[in-house]
């Protein structure tokens, strides 16, 4: 599986962006998509999940400003970011898992939220 992210950019505090994950290859195998950020000097952290059957999970401190969707069509998965704040500033990568608990992580997009 082959991913692609794109969408990242420079945003204003209070503005939006939309990032999208577009998978190829062996995409059937697919059992979960979810995007992921890390922030220069810290941890990559968890931002939200989406199963194949569209399922969604969010840690607590990730509720309220960003959505996660999927098209599974177009085989790609999307993030929607609102409110965003400087602190929102990372690179923000897309990982799928597969059936037989493999995972692959996509490059990253980088978002940068000016106060």
């Amino acid at each position: 599986v082959q991913l692609q992210a794109s969408g990242g950019g420079l945003v204003q505090a209070g503005g939006s962006l939309r990032l999208s994950c577009a998978a190829s290859g062996n995409t059937r195998t697919i059992t979960a998509t979810s995007w992921h950020r890390q922030a220069p000097g810290k941890q990559r952290e968890l931002v939200a999940a989406i199963s194949s059957g569209g399922n969604t999970n969010y840690p607590d401190s990730m509720k309220g400003r960003f959505t996660i969707s999927g098209d599974n069509v177009k085989n790609t998965v999307f993030l929607q970011m609102n409110s965003l704040k400087p602190e929102d500033t990372a690179a923000y990568y897309c990982k799928v898992s597969t059936w037989n608990g493999r995972e692959y992580w996509g490059p990253g997009t980088l978002v940068t939220v000016s106060s």
